[in-house]
């Protein structure tokens, strides 16, 4: 039964790596097909909230008020429009991101484009928002979204962080660069701490009288297997990497946040949002629709999107990394 198994493992194994093989040959047909066509490879789309919320009460009031009544809202509301469009100071822009994080931090492209359009045009009067939903994930990945939202920092453009849900590991390092925090009362937030794990097959390996052979130069250059023996000077040489990616977490806390109490919230362990404004992870207990909203009437909100279009050799080469994806392990 177990050499079957193992017969199958080997098989699927060597499927894979021909349908890579495939699709990495026919992907570098296709861009040497398309070299010397540079196009945009995506667009902005920028949506006007406070027309979004206009119509919506609108709508709204359009069925529960008698006609009268509901002309007349109409008729107010044009003079406020026109009072409004008059005035000689404008109000100022808060332009509203998304940033719904997975494992990868894949939405870091987008947001790097979306912050990238608002420095532009910007300025310290104006407020960025971002609603951040993230569970965490790789630590470079995270690294970099973080400092995406420090360019907004360092051009003193004031920015808020919402959480509705989920902040947590990579989710918080984004979150604490915000001047701001506001929480929901039941979102999760906090797990300051750092991972790593794999499986080892060693055993399995060696029962099977199948070697396993790895060449290395530089003493740690892997430190932990899945395939090979693992020794203890290794699994310590991990442990002081993921103690000084913790040390680094703690500190750009720190920078940030500057009143917490980093060794008592640096545990690893998560809180819900009216716990973490005890522990001042966050600053005040709000929805992101009750601040937009409430933002709404003394200022322009603009929801910014960047749309990512991949072409046809792109979209094979992201369909041949996954592939390789579910076939190695990389930390």
């Amino acid at each position: 039964m177990a050499d079957a198994l193992l017969q199958l493992l080997l098989f699927s194994f060597k499927a894979l790596i021909v349908a890579l093989v495939i699709l990495l040959i026919v992907g570098g047909i296709l861009v040497i097909l398309s070299k010397g066509k540079e196009k945009l490879k995506g667009y902005l789309c920028i949506k006007n909230l406070n027309h979004k919320y206009k119509e919506t009460t609108e709508n709204l009031l359009s069925e529960i008020l008698p006609k009268k009544a509901f002309k007349k809202f109409l008729k107010d509301q044009k003079t406020q429009d026109k009072k409004k469009s008059e005035k000689t100071e404008k109000y100022p822009k808060v332009f509203v991101l998304n940033f719904n994080g997975d494992m990868k931090a894949s939405g870091v492209g987008s947001l790097r484009e979306e912050i990238t359009a608002i420095l532009n045009i910007a300025t310290p009067k104006d407020e960025v928002v971002i609603r951040l939903e993230s569970p965490g994930g790789i630590v470079h990945s995270y690294g970099l979204a973080a400092s995406q939202l420090a360019r907004i920092r360092e051009r003193k453009i004031p920015l808020v962080v919402t959480v509705d849900k989920i902040a947590a590991s990579g989710g918080y390092l984004m979150a604490c660069v915000a001047n701001k925090i506001l929480a929901a009362p039941f979102a999760t937030l906090g797990s300051i701490g750092v991972v790593a794990q794999l499986p080892n097959f060693h055993r399995f390996l060696k029962d099977k009288n199948i070697d396993f052979e790895q060449i290395t130069a530089g003493n740690y250059k892997r430190t932990i297997s899945m395939f090979g023996k693992n020794t203890d000077e290794g699994r310590e040489k991990l442990r002081e990497e993921i103690g000084d990616i913790h040390t680094l977490f703690k500190s750009t806390i720190q920078e940030y946040r500057t009143t917490i109490d980093i060794e008592k919230v640096a545990t690893g362990e998560i809180w819900t949002g009216k716990q973490a404004l005890e522990l001042k992870l966050v600053d005040e207990l709000q929805t992101s629709d009750d601040y937009l909203l409430e933002k709404s009437k003394t200022a322009d909100l603009y929801e910014i999107c960047y749309h990512a279009k991949k072409s046809l050799s792109e979209k094979l080469t992201s369909t041949a990394q996954a592939v390789k994806d579910a076939v190695s392990v990389v930390f």
